[in-house]
């Protein structure tokens, strides 16, 4: 198995590790490249073997002398998937602030690919919506590299067995309670393995036709988790938004879409402000921070969008540096 490793040769990395089949197979391949990392694995403790692949992931990093970053996540009563994710990449974006890497790493792989489009089309969604997993995404303050898109789950598996490396099978992961799971027996995994090749094809072009889509707008100012984008036509703001929101962290649902094709300031989901002011696009936190009036007489001479003020001021960005 090859793997392109251009985007990954003299950074510092952050493989997110679970021991599982994916990320197993890609430590071993990163390995093979010479590419140099640490791992980060959660525990959740919702599983007997948990406490043996944590016990494995120390002995695996002690083994090929990487560090082994580790945490205890807490119980999850409700809405475990969504709530275990939060949790995981705030693990890991705090390691990339505090130790200073480049990349963080992950195994996603074509199943997952595919996964996410069903999910996503079910649920109504355009192009770019379906393409959620990119090979490169950059990100505030770090970039997400996903090295395995191209390769099955059959084909990953294939490669530790052929070369004899260990790996852990999570048993959670056929419980078809959970959503994903559900897609993935029932649809993706089937049609991976019948239509493999042309899949991957199709990646590829609806690939090409997202760069495609995106030329009609332009992100022009990032600070913190502040986004300015510059619309070359009005009608791309859906697109705009839903695009900087998910790489923010946050999905829009369909509903969420409509409202901000309709208005030209909302808060969503209580969290991010979405704003629009002649051809520009603001996305912000939502924050309702006291502010001093001399801030906010000087956001009123600059034409400053309201809703996004508060997180202006609590940052401290400089009001005077916004385009």
């Amino acid at each position: 198995m090859t793997l392109d490793t251009k985007n990954l040769k003299n950074k510092k990395n952050l493989l997110a590790f679970s021991a599982g089949v994916d990320s197993s197979a890609l430590f071993f391949l990163l390995i093979e490249n010479n590419i140099r990392f640490d791992i980060a694995i959660v525990d959740y403790n919702i599983r007997e073997q948990s406490k043996n692949e944590l016990a494995h992931a120390k002995a695996l990093a002690k083994e090929h002398k990487l560090f082994c970053h580790t945490i205890q996540a807490p119980m999850f009563d409700t809405h475990f998937e969504s709530k275990a994710r939060k949790f995981r990449y705030k693990f890991f974006e705090s390691l990339i602030q505090t130790e200073g890497y480049d990349n963080l790493i992950t195994a996603h792989q074509l199943n997952d690919q595919l996964e996410w489009l069903l999910m996503r089309l079910t649920k109504g969604a355009g192009v770019s919506e379906l393409i959620g997993l990119e090979p490169v995404t950059h990100r505030e303050n770090y970039t997400l590299v996903r090295p395995l898109l191209e390769y099955s789950k059959d084909e990953l598996l294939i490669y530790l067995k052929e070369n004899n490396h260990p790996y852990f099978i999570d048993e959670s992961n056929i419980d078809v309670k959970y959503e994903r799971n559900l897609f993935r027996k029932q649809f993706s995994d089937p049609l991976i393995a019948k239509y493999k090749e042309g899949i991957k094809r199709s990646f590829d072009y609806l690939r090409k036709d997202k760069k495609s889509l995106e030329k009609d707008f332009e992100t022009i100012f990032t600070e913190k988790k502040l986004k300015i984008i510059k619309l070359h036509t009005i009608s791309a703001k859906i697109k705009a938004a839903d695009l900087s929101l998910k790489e923010l962290g946050y999905l829009l649902s369909a509903a969420q879409r409509q409202e901000i094709a309709k208005e030209q300031t909302l808060v969503i989901g209580g969290e991010w402000v979405v704003e629009i002011q002649d051809d520009l696009l603001y996305i912000a936190p939502y924050r309702t921070d006291s502010m001093p009036k001399e801030f906010k007489e000087q956001c009123r001479i600059l034409k400053v969008p309201q809703k996004i003020r508060a997180y202006l001021f609590k940052e401290n960005i400089h009001i005077q540096d916004l385009p």
